[in-house]
């Protein structure tokens, strides 16, 4: 393959006031200039990019964004600078730290039949929002579906977030993450944690693979990790990600023990004991009657996976629930879970993982 630049062009009107502001100010190399008599074209690299700066080019100046862990020490500490040929030159952070929204508490039913839009993301899956107002930003919950089972297009990756729940919900699915060992497959009633930041990539799906994913934040950043192939060794299950260990939660194994509601049974997931106590998440069966309730948890999100139920909620109408369907319930509000089918299975997750239930 032959030898290939790429550069980036951007217009000036005197080259020469640009020279220095480029080289000095911004640190980069002159590769080139010419002609040598009346210079009109200067060629200058770093920090991963070439700029060509020219005489009378066509284009808007446009803006050249640094990212940098020390941005104190870059520029004299500048955030913004103007170049002489106009460009505007942006100093910022490179890995900013985690912002987790203050959450903005509200009582959110979300229905299935209600038909929710269905929108193309991330390798082509299909994602329905089960929580529209994202509770100001602070979580997002998402139900995820691929038709079309087999190799997925997916890239190894990882996400910048204090909290991420995968819950396959149907079908199966094959994934593969840092210093988890070999491949595994992601049964319907199983869960993963990923841990912040942990190296993954999903593999392969079965037909109608559908799963609920939960993000904490609402908004973060997915990076693409090009120079990490997965499995990268022998699994180390005592590895932690920001404090955070990496868990794989099988239905089999799990034991059932009382729901923090009477009338109902829970398998705990032991997320809340590996993220330590960030989050937590169960699936709850009934196992008698239930009467009101409230909880001191900031977030509170349930998904109906099967079964119908009402949700009473003090001074709400009633909402009769079926699979597909979620829920929020804020702090300080009095619900009941009542007429719950035979067959009722809920999705419970709520930040942080252990909170008071009166």
């Amino acid at each position: 393959m032959p030898d290939i630049i790429a550069e980036i062009r951007l217009p000036t009107e005197e080259l020469r006031n640009d020279i220095p502001f480029f080289t000095k100010t911004l640190g980069m190399r002159m590769d080139s200039i010419y002609p040598a008599d009346d210079p009109t074209v200067a060629v200058f690299s770093g920090y991963g990019i070439r700029l060509r700066i020219e005489k009378g080019a066509p284009e808007p100046t446009g803006t050249l964004r640094i990212l940098t862990d020390a941005p104190d020490s870059f520029a004299d500490g500048a955030r913004e600078l103007i170049a002489p040929n106009g460009t505007r030159i942006e100093i910022d952070v490179r890995h900013p730290p985690l912002v987790m929204p203050e959450t903005q508490h509200a009582f959110v039913v979300r229905r299935l039949a209600d038909q929710a839009p269905w929108v193309i993301g991330r390798a082509g899956m299909h994602y329905r929002d089960l929580i529209p107002d994202r509770l100001g930003g602070s979580i997002i919950a998402s139900h995820i579906r691929i038709p079309d089972g087999g190799p997925v297009p997916d890239m190894v990756h990882y996400h910048t977030v204090g909290f991420q729940l995968i819950f396959c919900y149907r079908g199966w699915v094959d994934l593969v993450y840092e210093d988890q060992g070999e491949p595994f497959r992601l049964h319907a009633g199983n869960c993963v944690i990923q841990p912040p930041e942990i190296r993954h990539r999903v593999l392969y799906a079965s037909d109608n693979i559908e799963v609920i994913e939960i993000g904490v934040p609402a908004e973060h950043v997915t990076t693409i990790e090009h120079d990490m192939a997965l499995p990268n060794g022998p699994a180390n299950p005592d590895r932690e990600f920001q404090g955070q260990k990496f868990v794989h939660h099988r239905a089999e194994e799990a034991t059932w023990q009382p729901f923090r509601v009477p009338g109902f049974t829970a398998r705990d997931t032991t997320i809340a004991q590996n993220t330590r106590n960030v989050a937590g998440v169960q699936v709850v069966k009934p196992d008698g009657n239930a009467g009101w309730s409230s909880h001191n948890a900031d977030i509170l999100f349930t998904f109906v996976m099967d079964g119908t139920m009402v949700l009473h909620g003090e001074g709400k109408e009633p909402y009769k629930l079926e699979p597909g369907d979620a829920f929020v319930i804020p702090p300080g509000m009095k619900t009941k879970y009542a007429e719950a089918s035979e067959d009722l299975e809920l999705l419970e997750v709520s930040l942080p993982g252990v909170f008071e239930t009166t």
